[in-house]
This record gives C-alpha cells, structure tokens and sequence, in this order.
C-alpha cells in the first residue's frame, strides 16, 4: 500500500513529506522509498513557530497557527504525491509528525509533563480525502514516557539483525541515538537525546550569516575554537544528564544561541560558528563515551539528518570518537534526509495494525502502546 510520512523538525529547515510503498507490519515490514521533497517552511510562519517555542505568543497565536500549518502539511503531501503522479485519495494513510510548540519531558514545580506537535490532521485529512495519523508522542507519555525519541523503532525494523552492534545518530535541530546490539531484542534498544544537532549553528548562521545554515561546514572550517566558550559550553549539564532524556528549543534554542552572542560579540563570526560545530560533536561522542560505550563495542556510527551533510562536523566526531567509523545513512543505502519522515511511515503503518510502536527503554514508558490519533476521511 502507498503512504506518506511528514516530518517537521526542530531546526525547522522544511518539511519532509516521502512517499513509500509498505507492506507488512513489525519485524515483517517491508518499505520502498518512492518520492522525496522537504517544502520550505514560509519565513513569515518559521517567526511564528519560533515565537510560540518561546513563549512569546499567546494562546491565539498557537491556535491559529496549528490550522495554518496543516494547510502546509497537506500540501506539502500532495507535492511528493505529484511527483508519481499519484492522487491523494490513494494514499492508505499520512503519518504526520507535525511541528512540535513545546515539550517538557519531565514535570516540573508548575508543569506536568507534557508536549505539543501542531499541524491539525482533520486540514491534512480534508484536505488529502485520505486517512491520517498524527500526534504520536502523546500516548508514550501518558504511558510514563518522555514521547521521544520515537525514531527507534524504525531503525530497530530496519537494521535489526546485524553481525554487531552499530549506533545510528540523528543530527536535526537536535542530536539522538539509537543502540542496536547484534540481533537485539525490541526490548534491549538503548536511545536517548545526545543534546543540540544543527539547532544552534543554524540560529547563530541566521543570526551572523543571514544564512539558513553552515552548507557543508564550509564556515566551521575556516574559524577557530574559543576557548572561553568552549569550557563553557562543555559544562552543560545536560549532556551528562542521565537517560532516558530527551531536550529541544527550550532549552538549545534561539535564547541560549542569542546570550552567547552578546557575550561574545567581539569574537569573529567564524569562531563562533566553529565552536558551536565542536560542541554538537562533543556533546554526542561525550555522551556515548558516558552512557553507550562502556556497555556496547561500537564498531561504526552512522549519521542521518540535515547534520550528517556537515564535513566539517563529521570530522570533529570522527576526531573525538577514534576507532569508529562514522558512516552516512547513504553508505547503507537510505536516505539521510528522508530518514525521519520514513520512519514516521513505519509508526503510522504500526498505528493501523493496531500494533505498538513505542520502545519503553529509549522513552522511559511503563509498557509498550500504540501512537498516534486517527483521523478518517469523509
């Protein structure tokens, strides 16, 4: 059957919509990519996403804005769908991650623990004329979970049965990995969020730049290390924080990125960008020194995401992780940008079988639950 997967991350660098062939469902799922595109995100919308992650919208603003951007997430399906010339209404189903507002992983003194994904599925299934499934992370949390990362279950459908154990880092706006051990059990997957991805090198190249983001690394190359903020950037507690956990824009985003500048606004632009390029690749290799390797022998890392296009942050985590291969989702024959979006198919195809998708282990859930809300075309 046909579906779409869409995602929309944190580093808000457009919407991944593919569409794929699936068949089956857990450990006899098979899935053929058929078409890809990531539909850039209208800049006068990115200003309204970020101003709602910052607590600077009111309610309004968060209302309006989970319509508007279903209206983004429909079309951007029936664009990928165009490319096969395929009708909407054909589709078995759209599995939409949406736009997440805000995510608080862990209750605090005025907060439950909660998240919030826009992107309303009724406009997406209206629109479409075809089943969608969206709003995944809430039932993971109900269940005890953080909601993320969810990305683990489709690496364990996809990869599961190596001759070794490999880890697959996910570099968006923010970084995360999934252990798989050689012919590991659902149940023995080890995921957790490393901490900031491309988050804080896009802000500060909108910021410095006026650009989207660091193409290839090429301004993280040609910059130094500060010292001063590298210590200081090293000392975050989240990175020694021990899983499950999971973090985003609250805590990685435009606010910190914009404090670092004013403190160091006499310092060259490129050095600013190097020494945020360093610390995401310090902040995974830290983080697998800590937490993954002590338990697993790693013999290869293999990138997906907008990060893992970065040289320059590649060789950084090559430098800081030696005697492991760091590795593309391409060397393996995937996608690295479509990889979050297909894994959303996955979790939708899992939702329709009436079948769990979550990994207890990486989120911190109490038991295993089926993901996702389901909205039926007319």
């Amino acid at each position: 059957m046909l579906a779409v997967g869409l995602m929309s991350g944190t580093s808000l660098d457009g919407i991944d919509a593919v569409l794929c062939e699936i068949e089956g469902y857990s450990i006899n799922t098979k899935i053929k990519q058929l078409a890809f595109i990531t539909m850039d995100i209208p800049e006068y919308v990115k200003e309204k996403i970020k101003r709602c992650c910052a607590n600077e919208a009111n309610v309004a603003d968060v209302c309006s804005l989970n319509f508007e951007f279903g209206e983004l997430l429909a079309e951007a399906v029936k664009k990928v769908c165009a490319i096969k010339n395929i009708s909407t209404n054909e589709l078995a189903f759209v599995a939409s991650h949406g736009q997440t507002i805000y995510h608080l992983p862990k209750a605090t003194k005025d907060h439950v623990a909660s998240t919030l994904q826009i992107g309303e599925g009724a406009i997406i299934a209206q629109r479409c004329h075809c089943l969608v499934i969206n709003n995944f992370r809430v039932k993971d949390m109900a269940a005890g979970g953080e909601g993320a990362p969810l990305v683990p279950f489709s690496e364990y459908i996809l990869y599961r049965n190596g001759d070794h154990a490999i880890a697959l880092q996910n570099i968006g706006g923010i970084g995360n990995v999934t252990v798989i051990s050689s012919n590991a059990d659902i149940d023995e997957v080890f995921a957790f969020d490393t901490g900031p991805g491309n988050m804080m090198i896009d802000e500060a190249m909108q910021l410095l730049y006026g650009e989207k983001y660091d193409d290839h690394g090429q301004i993280a190359a040609k910059g130094k290390i500060i010292v001063s903020l590298q210590e200081e950037l090293a000392q975050h507690p989240y990175i020694t924080m021990d899983p499950p956990k999971t973090t985003g824009r609250e805590v990685f985003g435009a606010f910190m990125v914009k404090d670092i500048l004013a403190r160091y606004q006499d310092a060259k632009k490129a050095d600013i960008i190097t020494t945020f390029t360093w610390f995401t690749a310090y902040s995974i290799a830290r983080n697998y020194q800590l937490f993954i390797l002590p338990k697993h022998k790693i013999k290869e890392v293999i990138l997906g995401g907008g990060g893992a296009h970065n040289d320059t942050l590649k060789a950084m985590l090559q430098q800081q992780l030696p005697g492991i291969k760091i590795l593309t989702q391409e060397d393996k024959g995937y996608s690295s940008d479509a990889k979050e979006a297909i894994a959303f198919v996955i979790l939708g195809n899992e939702t329709l079988h009436k079948q769990f998708s979550n990994v207890p282990t990486a989120t911190g859930a109490k038991q295993k639950v089926i993901l996702g809300n389901i909205v039926y075309p007319d």
